[in-house]
């Protein structure tokens, strides 16, 4: 038998003590969680994410670096405020994205075949022109007022005159304006060419009207606006041919 040496304690009022006993079962129980990872006591404040599968992770971290590339700029941005901003370790981070740049451009490609898909969805349709018009106004001033920092991150980035970026959004300019361009040359009968250019016309009154839009913070109801481009728009191409 051994004389237990004690010694009284006084605890400030909520402290909590654990015993060794408790710590090295908290322990054990960390290290089975972590399939045999060594287990670590958090610092106190720190919120790590829960381990998810690996398509809801990446998810995750394109929705904490879109804000971080928005408030910051793709310059201004750092890969240890896009991991704090997804509450994952930077390791994890550079899992799934080796770099800064190949995590915008993972962003960009997405965003882009979003824009893409709504707005030959919207051409798509109906075969009636004049509600073709309509539809891809609509859709494409729909997008920006539900996910603004995607169309800031694709149109108005500090990197927009990367090659590889410029290269993505004349993709997405040319695809658009190609697929108004076939609808207006079936109507109208215009070479291909003039098509395009007025195809080129319908892209850009789009993108411009719908920025400027964007920048007069909901005091002009989008369907108010968007209207108004798709009306402006239509009596353009309707005329054609008639005028000679």
């Amino acid at each position: 038998m051994y004389a237990c040496r004690c010694h009284a304690v006084i605890l400030p009022p909520g402290r909590v003590v654990i015993t060794a006993k408790e710590r090295r079962q908290t322990v054990a129980d960390g290290t089975r969680a972590n399939d045999g990872a060594p287990a670590k006591l958090e610092r106190a404040g720190t919120t790590r994410s829960p381990r998810l599968p690996r398509d809801e992770r990446r998810a995750q971290l394109l929705n904490a670096a879109l804000e971080v590339f928005v408030s910051n700029g793709f310059h201004g941005a750092a890969m240890d405020e896009i991991a704090e901003a997804a509450h994952v370790s930077k390791p994890v981070l550079y899992q799934h994205f080796p770099s800064k740049r190949e995590l915008y451009m993972a962003l960009l490609d997405s965003h882009l075949a979003t824009l893409t898909q709504l707005m030959l969805d919207a051409l798509n349709s109906t075969t009636d022109n004049k509600e073709r018009v309509k539809a891809v106004m609509r859709a494409y001033y729909r997008f920006i007022a539900d996910d603004d920092q995607a169309h800031r991150l694709v149109f108005e980035s500090d990197l927009i005159n990367d090659p590889d970026v410029s290269s993505r959004l004349e993709t997405f300019n040319k695809t658009f304006a190609d697929a108004v361009a076939h609808v207006i040359a079936e109507d109208t009968k215009l070479p291909p060419l003039e098509a395009q250019l007025l195809g080129r016309g319908l892209a850009g009154m789009a993108q411009v009207s719908a920025r400027y839009w964007l920048e007069t913070d909901g005091n002009l109801d989008l369907d108010v606006a968007s209207d108004l481009i798709y009306r402006l728009a239509w009596r353009g191409i309707s005329r054609f041919p008639k005028e000679s």
